[in-house]
């Protein structure tokens, strides 16, 4: 069988899978990303909720073969050296198969850490050019993706970086965006909401829930009007001006959510993964459920490919 160069089937359209460290539930997440791993899927996504590193230093010891990495870690309110520092030593210990996920996050969640924040560009390639002047103390790095949504970022990524990881991006915008890279070697990979469910409805609603944290933020706005979405930013920006919170889903439309999330039947999310896979971005499945938590969603997952 053809293998890409991830060392992946290239006709097989399982997703990479975004596991969270949850607080109590460590245990159960490294007892899945293991299952991962029998079952084929080809890597882990680790995001910051309940730390990325440090459940990518256990993934490197649990796991011989899945890659991984952090998608992903802010540059803001770390250490550089810590990061340097953990990065080399779960390249080392993971015998190359870790990257690390780089992001400046967003200003309000900057905020809470009491830090500040600069320009975002300047500062990704500031972080990233002090990370590799930092190597001969830290040992050798992981390769660099960047969390990229909007071209410019993308572009950085390119100039600094080995790959680019976009979330909750929109699959339309994101065929375009895709032309802008010309290195065949350049990872792509995206965090896309998912929900698998015969209940298309209670799917979506699922989905729109999830999103309802992602609309609040004004970068996130700015992205999906450059999408084409400025009619459901509007509507979102004039229910928050109002105070309508609990409102928000009423500005998701039906052709935004399917272009930016995956829910439904089984053989609709799987054609979803199929079509990010066709324009060379690997998907990263971040599992919820209708009628479970984080490791439910999963099982939902596993047996999707089953």
């Amino acid at each position: 069988m053809r293998v890409s160069k991830y060392g992946d089937p290239v006709n097989d359209i399982r997703p990479a899978l975004s596991v969270v460290a949850s607080p109590g539930r460590r245990r159960a997440i490294l007892d899945l990303a293991t299952e991962a791993e029998k079952r084929g899927f080809p890597a882990l996504a680790c995001p910051t909720l309940g730390g990325a590193l440090g459940l990518c230093v256990s993934l490197s010891h649990v796991t011989s073969s899945i890659r991984f990495y952090t998608a992903i870690q802010g540059i803001y309110g770390n250490s550089l050296s810590e990061v340097g520092n953990i990065a080399s030593h779960v390249h080392e210990i993971s015998s190359g198969r870790f990257a690390l996920g780089l992001g400046v996050s967003h200003e309000p969640m900057v905020r809470r850490l009491g830090v500040p924040m600069g320009p975002p560009l300047s500062d990704m390639r500031s972080f990233v050019s002090d990370l590799k002047s930092n190597e001969k103390y830290s040992g050798e790095l992981p390769p660099i993706y960047v969390a990229a949504l909007r071209d410019r970022m993308l572009d950085l990524a390119q100039e600094i970086g080995n790959g680019a990881l976009w979330a909750n991006a929109s699959l339309s915008h994101t065929r375009r965006q895709r032309l802008r890279v010309t290195n065949p070697d350049f990872y792509l990979a995206n965090m896309i909401p998912t929900v698998i469910s015969e209940d298309v409805e209670a799917a979506a609603a699922v989905n729109r829930k999830t999103m309802s944290v992602y609309v609040r933020l004004p970068n996130y706005r700015n992205y999906w009007k450059a999408a084409g979405y400025v009619e459901e930013m509007e509507a979102v920006e004039s229910l928050l001006a109002e105070g309508r919170r609990d409102d928000l889903a009423l500005a998701m439309s039906d052709r935004w959510l399917s272009d930016c999330t995956l829910f439904g039947p089984p053989d609709r999310v799987r054609q979803g993964f199929e079509e990010w896979r066709s324009i060379g971005v690997e998907p990263i499945a971040v599992m919820s459920s209708t009628s479970g938590g984080q490791v439910k969603a999963i099982g939902e997952l596993f047996e999707l490919f089953n």
